[in-house]
């Protein structure tokens, strides 16, 4: 007994001499800042990325063929210079120099020119020039057929054209006409009479120009209105007035139709052959 009681004396000076003050403070003092520093890493936002969602993501030139020849085909247009087959199957990624079927669709495209001497393919442009005299004369020629040239056209052509067309106006060679938002180029015309002796045009006054300016078109209910002023109409095409349903006469229902009569017209052969009938050969 006095070593079991010796054993819960010392037990109780142990407790006696423990701090429980700094224990129940800071209980696990070093896994608290492990376990604090984890929830605010977690909490830290992340920045958002730049996505539109909205659009269709970039995959590449696809896996179609029909979307590979697209892709081949614009990347030819943009090229000024003709390109090797192997070259632009690279850089457009289709398998242009391995796909017999892409490669014929590519090969019979009507805007794909293919030299044999050299192997280049080039694309065909609508137009044929490089520089400004060249530029000038294609519209000319353009011209003289009743019409003008879209200036979007020509840039396909030669990235440099808008610029060329608008030194043309200048110089007085050409006519444009402009968008009235932005007042970007539209068409360009050849300028046929320029003031000069040589083409015998002369400008006009600045008197008559400011004259046509100042006038104004009127709108739609005030012209019909200065039109009846002065005794005269619009003129109008008038549809043509819609057909009747070409629908079954009224009868009787279920009636046998009518035979139409034969006319004849060879008289000559009346009382001889009945044309009335089909005709039969005797003896059958």
């Amino acid at each position: 007994m006095s070593k079991l009681a010796a054993d819960a004396a010392a037990f109780k000076n142990v407790l006696q001499r423990q701090d429980y003050t700094s224990w129940h403070s800071n209980p696990g003092a070093s896994s608290t800042p492990a376990a604090s520093e984890q929830p605010a890493a977690s909490k830290k936002k992340r920045p958002k990325a730049n996505i539109v969602y909205s659009q269709p993501a970039d995959t590449g030139t696809g896996v179609h063929v029909n979307t590979q020849l697209v892709y081949a085909v614009n990347h030819l247009k943009g090229t000024p210079n003709p390109m090797r087959l192997q070259d632009l199957a690279i850089i457009t990624n289709t398998p242009l120099d391995t796909d017999r079927v892409l490669l014929e669709k590519f090969k019979a495209h009507d805007k794909i020119a293919w030299d044999p001497r050299t192997d280049l393919y080039s694309y065909k442009h609508e137009f044929n020039f490089k520089n400004k005299a060249s530029l000038l004369t294609e519209i000319q020629r353009r011209t003289r057929k009743g019409g003008g040239i879209a200036v979007r056209d020509l840039k396909e052509t030669w990235k440099e054209a808008p610029a060329a067309v608008e030194e043309l106006e200048k110089e007085g060679e050409v006519l444009v006409t402009r968008t009235a938002k932005d007042g970007q180029l539209k068409m360009v015309f050849w300028n046929e009479l320029k003031p000069d002796e040589e083409s015998g045009g002369k400008n006009v006054e600045k008197e008559f120009m400011d004259l046509w300016h100042e006038l104004n078109v009127p709108d739609d209910v005030d012209l019909l209105r200065q039109l009846a002023t002065e005794g005269l109409q619009v003129t109008a095409s008038h549809a043509a007035p819609p057909k009747a349903p070409g629908g079954k006469k009224k009868g009787k229902k279920g009636g046998a139709s009518r035979q139409r009569q034969v006319r004849i017209t060879n008289t000559h052969l009346k009382g001889e052959i009945d044309l009335s009938r089909d005709f039969v050969v005797p003896g059958k």
